[in-house]
């Protein structure tokens, strides 16, 4: 899988908050949105999900570096989390070409 490393524009981040697991829901700002389907798989990139603030790499790495899950959706967003170790480039899913991944920390 080759994932986009071209200049950075700008990403969404949204922090759910679930008793003591922090989820971001981050996606590449140009999704929000998109309803991707793919055979059986789906995934709406919706405002109410992703929507959250809009910000760049540094955001986006200061807060997964605090989560304990995260969803994430963009060329972008998935590039980001898997240089610096966040995701396997290996665990990246594609639906309808966008780039899909989820992390886990125990």
């Amino acid at each position: 899988m080759t994932l986009d490393s071209g200049p950075m524009s700008d990403i969404r981040v949204k922090v759910h908050r679930h008793g003591g697991d922090m989820l971001i829901a981050a996606c590449d700002n140009d999704l929000i949105g998109r309803k991707l389907k793919e055979g059986e798989l789906r995934l709406e990139v919706s405002d109410e999900f992703y929507g959250g603030d809009r910000g760049d790499e540094e955001m986006l790495l200061s807060r997964l570096a605090m989560a304990t899950m995260a969803n994430l959706v963009g060329e972008k967003v998935c590039r980001i989390a898997a240089e610096h170790d966040f995701i396997d480039r290996e665990c990246v899913m594609t639906i309808e070409g966008v780039p899909h991944a989820q992390m886990v920390r125990y």
